[in-house]
Parts: structure tokens; sequence; C-alpha cells
């Protein structure tokens, strides 16, 4: 007989305040809401809990904490968290071209005036910035997966829109690598 895991559910949306979902999660009710109903399909069907699995991992994206503090928060172990994530992410990655969009070239300064008003610089069209995400590392290569702070990462390159979308996100380099050589080795234009 197959077991699943059972999820204890600490949070439930419906009792949350909206400005704490967004500071929690970085995106509103009904957008969680809709990407939750989105990955149910591609996430373990026995689990009635998709919905916990969903805000665990946008948690941990948005926090930038731990697996195991993320877990703890979420009701379960760091393992089944680690588990958990690889198919919430595999699941976010299958949807990713619903979401991550570059403005057609027409539509250029329109985002311009709309990015001028949040520091007055003229002609910016997106944001670029990495981040540092800990993971346990492969046993080949471990070294080049250390940052300069003595951690394991990836280094993520995430491009967003004045309008809060992402337009590009880049995870294959590991935590050795500087932002500046990833932004140069770019496909974005």
């Amino acid at each position: 007989m197959e077991t699943y895991p059972v999820y204890r559910p600490l949070v439930d949306l419906a009792t949350m305040e909206d400005r704490h979902i967004i500071l929690t999660y970085r995106l509103d009710r009904d957008t969680i809401q809709e990407l939750c109903a989105q990955l149910e399909p591609d996430l373990i069907s026995a689990i009635q809990y998709s919905t916990v699995q969903v805000l665990s991992v946008l948690h941990f994206l948005a926090s930038g904490s731990f697996q195991a503090t993320v877990a703890m928060a979420s009701g379960m172990s760091q393992p089944m968290f680690s588990n958990m994530l690889t198919r919430v992410l595999s699941a976010l990655i299958k949807h990713m071209c619903s979401y991550i969009v570059f403005p057609q070239v027409d539509d250029l300064a329109t985002v311009k005036a709309d990015v001028y008003p949040m520091g007055h610089i003229p002609n910016i069209i997106r944001a670029f910035d990495g981040t540092h995400i800990a993971f346990v590392p492969p046993r080949r290569n471990e070294q080049v997966f250390i940052t300069r702070k003595s951690f394991h990462s990836l280094n993520v390159q995430m491009v967003c829109l004045a309008d809060q979308y992402i337009s590009h996100v880049n995870a294959t380099y590991p935590g050795s690598v500087h932002d500046a050589f990833i932004l140069r080795n770019s496909s974005i234009p």
C-alpha cells in the first residue's frame, strides 16, 4: 500500500489579511489561488493540501530562508519539503511561459513611463538582480557552489518589469559565479 505524506495545514489564506499575504508570499490572494488551481494537476493528487505545498514554496522563494526553517513553519520535515520543493518548482517551470513575458518593442515607451516614477531615472525598462538560493550541492564539483559568504548556493538571475512581472529567470550558475558574469553571458538583449 502506497503512503503519502501528511501536511499539517498551518496557514489558511481565507483567514489572512491581504497585506500579510503580499508580505509573506509576494503575490496577492487571487494570484495565489489561480496558481494553486493551475499547479494542482501537476502535484501529487492524493494529497489534499496542494495549496500548502504551493504556499510553502512561495514562502521559501519570497523569504530567502532555508529549507529547514520554511519546512518547520509549514508543518513538515526538511527532507519532505525538499522533495515537495522539487515537484512544485517542476510544475511552475511547466507553466513558466504563461507568466514570464518580455514586452514587445512597441510597448517599450509605455514600460519606460511606468518605471520612471519608481526611481526618477529615465529610459529604464527592467531591473536585473541576482540572488543566492541555498541548497545541498551535488557531491561532484561541490566547491563551485560555495559563495563568498561560505555557503552552498545557486546564483539565480531574475529580471523584473515595472508591473512586478518577472520576464526572465536564469538558475544555471553556481554560487561562486558573480552577478556581472551572469549578466554578460545572458541571452537578454
